[in-house]
């Protein structure tokens, strides 16, 4: 069955799923494969569940219910592709090393205070995931906010050909995903694919000119719009950072902006959010209510109140850039009585040992009350902290120290789950 009929299918059950443990009668699930798992062998229990049709790549049984397809992830993605080339309003790709997922909440905020906005929901930023955010993206839509994670290279590339992204955004150029990528300088050609496809396309980049990679290459488009710290088309200025960031905004006009979101590296984020905001015409006011009501959550830039102690809680992920960023942020922070709980950072690569070996360094420079180190990648460098191997222990720790009238960042990288060193 050719994409265009199964378009038709997908007009009268407009709900896509691919995870049958999910499914909700009426939706067409998807029969996906991966290393662990192969979805065809759930096709007769996601139609005794009440799926319209399964889109599969691998034969079970006669069923008129059943689409059989050479790849059903392929087919997955054409239809979303299908779908994207409905629609003739803005789509904006995000990706960037770090502060993707905060940055595209902040834009999907600040734009649906003017626009029917429609946005990645969580990081469903993948191959599975976009498609999926583009599905879901109805009639009724004025704008897309697409969110995309890579960790090697082409792939920001093969996202580009079915979001079609007509403005686009990195929101910083690090040290994340280095096993995959291959090294720094991959990273950026990786990212890098997103301001190759808008030059290729006549679209428009939002460009950081705070991160020096960033800048090189949206020096290669024509059509560029420069946000940052100082000079551009709209900069911002830190006013506070103890414990939220206060900005002032700088544009076709001047606002300050009290935001939730603690630490400095957070700027750049509502400057981009600010800018993309004044491009689309989207009042100061609806700019700056927007981002003042934004909370995070998701264990990204949390400020959590317990008992007498204050905690940052930024464990949704970590790279070098961001855990360096963290601690410097947390260190200039008042409070006498600091508290760092540190997970390994991971997919490094051969970099691994040097960059823990750094961020050790750096703990080194400043004076803490503890610091307690998670994970094999610290705990097999020198260094003469805490040690534990897994989140479970420290959270042990935690609750036999009993810190009073403390201020604790807990930072690591997802597969760490540092978050459950709170649990109680």
């Amino acid at each position: 069955m050719k994409i265009d009929e199964i378009y038709e299918i997908y007009k009268r059950f407009p709900n896509v799923q691919t995870d049958s443990r999910k499914l909700r009668k009426g939706e067409i699930f998807f029969a996906l494969k991966g290393p662990n798992f192969n979805g065809n062998q759930f096709t007769k229990s996601a139609l005794e569940l009440g799926a319209s049709y399964v889109v599969a790549d691998e034969f079970q049984f006669e069923d008129e219910r059943i689409i059989l397809v050479e790849d059903a992830l392929n087919a997955l993605q054409q239809l979303a592709k299908f779908h994207r080339e409905q629609f003739d309003i803005p789509f904006i790709a995000i990706t960037g090393s770090n502060g993707k997922t905060t940055t595209k909440e902040l834009i999907h905020e600040v734009l649906a205070t003017s626009y029917k906005t429609y946005t990645t929901v969580g990081n469903l930023n993948n191959q599975i995931g976009i498609p999926l955010t583009i599905l879901k993206i109805k009639r009724d839509a004025e704008m897309a906010v697409i969110e995309m994670g890579a960790n090697h290279l082409h792939e920001i590339a093969s996202y580009c050909e079915y979001a079609k992204p007509g403005f686009g955004l990195i929101t910083n150029i690090g040290k994340a995903h280095l096993e995959g990528f291959g090294g720094a300088e991959n990273v950026k050609k990786g990212k890098g694919e997103l301001f190759d496809y808008l030059r290729l396309h006549g679209g428009t980049a939002f460009v950081n000119t705070d991160d020096p990679a960033v800048f090189d290459l949206g020096k290669k488009l024509e059509n560029a719009i420069y946000y940052g710290s100082i000079g551009g088309n709209i900069n911002g200025q830190i006013l506070e950072t103890d414990p939220f960031l206060k900005i002032k905004i700088r544009g076709k006009s001047s606002f300050t902006i009290q935001s939730q979101l603690v630490g400095n590296y957070n700027l750049p984020n509502l400057v981009a959010a600010s800018c993309i905001g004044e491009y689309f015409n989207v009042t100061d006011e609806n700019i700056k209510k927007a981002i003042e009501n934004y909370r995070p959550s998701n264990s990204r830039s949390q400020l959590i109140t317990k008992d007498s102690n204050t905690i940052i809680l930024d464990a949704y992920n970590a790279n070098p850039g961001s855990m360096k960023a963290a601690i410097e942020n947390f260190a200039n922070m008042k409070g006498d009585n600091k508290i760092l709980m540190l997970g390994s950072m991971m997919e490094l690569g051969q970099d691994s040992q040097k960059e823990h070996e750094e961020i050790v360094s750096l703990i080194d420079k400043y004076k803490w009350h503890a610091v307690v180190l998670v994970g094999k990648q610290f705990n097999d460098i020198k260094q003469s902290y805490i040690n534990f191997e897994n989140s479970r222990q420290a959270n042990e720790w935690f609750k036999n120290e009993k810190p009073q009238n403390s201020q604790i960042l807990v930072k690591g990288s997802r597969s760490m789950q540092m978050e459950k060193v709170l649990d109680f």
